[in-house]
């Protein structure tokens, strides 16, 4: 049954490498299954900073409709401090969608950040348009972390900006999505006027269908590669500005295996690979000087830079082990879990105990999920961590597998029914 079609905004999509690419993505693939054919606008992959992933666009369907737009250029832009897409993109690709629903039959416009800017389109949309307009918050637009920037630095201004302009956003939103329940209620806390029954909490996800991909075409120019000769527990992912505390908690353990079990410790390398938060893959090293000072440097290598997603997911295939390192913030929810778990290899894992991923981690099982309450906890893990790395290297056996009856409601297909009952309500 057709029930229509959903333009789906989004500035970023693949070739980008960016993580936000993956939800457009997503429900590229999934929603015709539940009756919604998708549009997807979006800025051409040659208005882009970062580097691209030609394996990441083989997963996009082949007769996917694509509406590329220009941008404003990089390099003219940054002199004026303003790199974001959503901001150099903005007026391309609000021609573009009304250009889109005024000669063809629109049911629903979906606009999904970061980068947020777009989402001010919300009241053209609605009214210009007459569509319904479902706005999906990846990450929160305001942030506890952007609240303690410094007041002039750009952080700073973009969290002032950010205080301002989300309520003209969200105000002509007919239904609000985001990743979490927490961040759904953070924001209905800051606008008494939100109607909750047009909110859902629906997390990114992971897709089985890219480990097929991954099976029928493994990577071969690899950019990372495994030392054969070591016990490889990976971290693949960026370093999250408040994890410090979490990988210093890891970094305890493993030195306290170094001192019980030095021979064995020296078999293990922790990978940390796509640490670095900057689009172009380039920066300083984060995690290293974290491992120098805890005294484990020798144990840890660490890539800054991304890699191409089907190497990503190849990377979790191939190591014996898994890390899945969060933050201290409790709303924190990592999409990276799903593709962590679908990958079944054991797995260590640290969270805040409010996140919803220590939740479904500790209810998957095949690994170690701690959890703390407040930093002060974090020492008191220290010999849990020693024996669960010591475990994952000696004993993988003892986790058992991941019960994927635990992560299917994540799998995208799942997540792109409950997004079709959104679009079904918007328009209703």
């Amino acid at each position: 049954m057709n029930r229509g079609t959903v333009a789906i905004l989004s500035p970023h999509f693949p070739p980008a490498t960016l993580a936000g690419v993956h939800r457009a993505r997503h429900l590229a693939r999934h929603l015709p299954a539940f009756g919604w054919q998708p549009v997807i606008i979006r800025a051409d992959e040659s208005t882009y900073t970062e580097p691209l992933d030609p394996t990441l666009a083989a997963l996009v369907p082949s007769n996917l409709r694509q509406i590329r737009t220009g941008a404003l250029p990089s390099g003219l832009m940054r002199q004026v401090g303003i790199g974001d897409i959503g901001l150099r993109a903005y007026q391309p690709l609000a021609a573009a969608l009304t250009r889109l629903a005024q000669a063809e039959r629109i049911d629903a416009v979906l606009i999904t950040g970061s980068p947020f800017y777009p989402m001010l389109m919300a009241r053209m949309v609605q009214t210009r348009l007459a569509l319904p307009v479902i706005l999906d918050f990846q990450d929160p637009w305001i942030s506890a972390e952007g609240a303690l920037r410094p007041r002039w630095s750009k952080g700073g201004l973009a969290h002032r900006l950010a205080l301002a302009l989300e309520p003209r956003a969200v105000r002509h939103a007919s239904f609000v999505t985001s990743v979490s329940d927490r961040q759904n209620s953070e924001m209905a806390q800051r606008y008494p006027w939100l109607d909750r029954s047009r909110m859902a909490a629906i997390p990114i996800g992971g897709d089985p269908a890219d480990f097929e991909m991954l099976r029928a075409n493994p990577p071969v120019n690899l950019q990372v590669r495994l030392d054969p000769d070591r016990i490889n527990l990976s971290y693949v992912g960026t370093f999250l500005p408040r994890a410090g505390a979490l990988v210093r908690a890891l970094f305890a353990g493993l030195r306290l295996l170094c001192e019980r079990e030095p021979a064995l410790a020296n078999r293990i390398r922790l990978n940390f690979v796509g640490t670095s938060n900057q689009p172009s893959g380039a920066g300083a090293h984060l995690v290293t000087p974290l491992a120098a000072q805890e005294g484990v440097a020798t144990l840890v290598q660490e890539t800054p830079q991304r890699v191409p997603y089907l190497e990503a997911l190849s990377l979790l295939a191939q190591s014996n082990g898994l890390l899945m390192i969060g933050s201290d913030e409790p709303h924190y929810t990592a999409s990276k879990i799903y593709p962590n778990l679908m990958a079944k290899r054991p797995f260590l894992s640290l969270f805040h105990d409010a996140s919803s991923a220590h939740a479904i981690l500790s209810a998957a099982g095949g690994g170690s999920a701690f959890s703390f309450s407040t930093l002060q906890d974090l020492p008191g893990l220290t010999p849990a961590i020693a024996d669960t790395l010591r475990a994952m290297a000696l004993q993988p056996e003892r986790f058992g597998a991941s019960d994927p009856a635990v992560y299917e409601p994540y799998t995208a297909r799942n997540l792109a029914g409950q997004f079709a009952a959104v679009l079904d309500k918007a328009c209703a």
